[in-house]
């Protein structure tokens, strides 16, 4: 099974923002590193970019089966179907998301804490500088 674990965040909310994905196998093998910078977007958003992110290349990868990791417990229950996207500007992304993981195959959301989650954040911090430079 692969792993993705991934983050989001705005400097401001809204304000410069960023993504991280860090993807490995079941040995830890890293097969993966993505960091991007968004522009100016809310942290939801954000978040959602990085989600997005993992699963293109998993499809990208012909993954048909992936473990998804996030901080983010809205979007990881917006994902598991628990809680509803209110928020209209979500609604999209939220849609695309449902799309790649049917693509996938078999995709599972796992809400983490922050601290387990270091890489990814690492990853999301990298992608928000890139909007200073």
């Amino acid at each position: 099974m692969i792993t993705a674990y991934f983050d989001g965040g705005a400097r401001g909310n809204p304000g410069p923002a960023g993504f991280g994905v860090y993807i490995v196998d079941d040995e830890g093998q890293v097969l993966a590193e993505i960091a991007e910078g968004i522009g100016v977007a809310t942290n939801n958003v954000a978040e959602y970019r990085g989600l997005l992110a993992a699963l293109q290349w998993a499809v990208d990868h012909g993954v048909t089966a992936l473990h998804v990791r996030g901080d983010s417990l809205l979007l990881v229950q917006q994902m598991r179907g628990v809680y509803r996207v209110k928020n209209e500007g979500l609604l999209p992304l939220y849609r695309e998301a449902r799309h790649l993981c049917a693509r996938i195959g078999q995709v599972s959301f796992e809400h983490i804490p922050r601290e387990r989650n270091k890489d990814a954040d690492r990853l999301s911090n990298v992608g928000m500088d890139q909007n200073t430079r």
